[in-house]
This record gives C-alpha cells, sequence and structure tokens, in this order.
C-alpha cells in the first residue's frame, strides 16, 4: 500500500491513515458463512461425504452446530459493524488496503497457516483483509498494485461508500491508467504459483 501512495496522490486525493473499527467481524463472519455453508450442503453431507474437502466438512458441521443464539449474536455484531463502517466512511470517501495478507502461494499448499509469524485460526484467515469487507457489503474492487521479488502479483483493494459503486470504478480505472501495472507482465502459472481467490 504505502508503494503506491504517490499514485494516489498524483490523482489529487487526500490520504490520511486511518482504520474502522471491526470488533465482532470475525464471529460474525464465521459464523454466517458457517450457518450457510450448512444450509446449502448439509444433507448432501451425508450421501456424498467423500466429495467435500476437509476444511468444508469442519465448517459444514460447524453450521449445523450453531444454535439460534449463536445465529442471533452474529447478525448482531454485523449489524453494528456495518453501521461502524458506513459511519467510517462518512469521513473518508474511500478505504485501501491490500487484498490478501499473502502473496500468491503454492498450489499444493491448501492455504496459509502462518502469516509473519501470526498462527491462522481457520483456512480463510490468511485473506482476512477481504472478507472483512464481504461482511460490509460495500463496494469494492481489487486492482493490480504491483510483484513480490519473486514476480508475484500484489493485489490492492478500493472500498466505497454504500451504493458508490461507480466511483470506485473510477478511482480503480483511473489507478491503472497511472500505473499500467496489469500490463506490465504477464506471469504464466505453474504448479507452484498461484492459489489467490476472492468472493
Amino acid at each position: 500500500m504505502d508503494g503506491q501512495r504517490k499514485i494516489f496522490e498524483n490523482l489529487g486525493c487526500v490520504l490520511e491513515q486511518a482504520e474502522p473499527d471491526f470488533s465482532g467481524a470475525d464471529f460474525a463472519f464465521k459464523t454466517l458463512r458457517a450457518w450457510n455453508s450448512a444450509t446449502t450442503h448439509g444433507e448432501r453431507i451425508h450421501t456424498h461425504r467423500g466429495a467435500y474437502k476437509e476444511t468444508l466438512l469442519h465448517e459444514i458441521e460447524a453450521g449445523l452446530r450453531l444454535t439460534a443464539a449463536d445465529i442471533a449474536r452474529a447478525e448482531t455484531l454485523h449489524g453494528q459493524l456495518w453501521r461502524r463502517f458506513q459511519a467510517f466512511l462518512g469521513n473518508y470517501e474511500f478505504f485501501v488496503l491490500p487484498t490478501t495478507q499473502v502473496p500468491p502461494f503454492d498450489v499444493n499448499q491448501p492455504y496459509p497457516t502462518e502469516v509473519n509469524g501470526v498462527r491462522m485460526e481457520s483456512y480463510i484467515d490468511w485473506m482476512k483483509t477481504c472478507w472483512y469487507i464481504s461482511i460490509v457489503g460495500n463496494p469494492a474492487i481489487s486492482v493490480p498494485a504491483g510483484f513480490t521479488k519473486e514476480g508475484l502479483p500484489v493485489g490492492l483493494q478500493i472500498v466505497g461508500r454504500h451504493h458508490a459503486d461507480f466511483s470506485v470504478l473510477q478511482v480503480a480505472h483511473a489507478f491503472e491508467q497511472a500505473t499500467h501495472i496489469g500490463q506490465k507482465r504477464r506471469l504464466s502459472f505453474s504448479r507452484h504459483v498461484l492459489r489467490w481467490f476472492c468472493w
């Protein structure tokens, strides 16, 4: 992110270091995700269990164990988080952050279990910066922002205000026109290079 500050400044942006309060995001997102997984796949795991990978099975089974109180708490935290995030973007037109905490990793590695010495609690924590934005539901886009020393792509998220989708697209387009990073290098993805996704 810091490497791209000058680009945004040259585009006329005034940058400030600020971070919204994501308290409760972990519980809300993981609970609602598990609930959705259980609702979608709960019946099927009894007849086609072998078709599911272990991480998803664990999530489905966690969803099946949820109580009404768990879901109510998750929904309450979700609502509080949404209101705080909208208030944050009342002061800032955009929120810019990395797409994920790690660069693309070996396709044979199911998921990173540690980031900068910090143990990841679940198989999706390595992309927490992505699903923190998913749960608030604001318009967001990921743009090419550079490469690691090994030549792997790094993405930057631009998040906008509620219903301000077009402004997010405008800033993303301006950033891409200023950098042309997406056109600078085309990687040939081998089995060693690429597990990087977001939903």
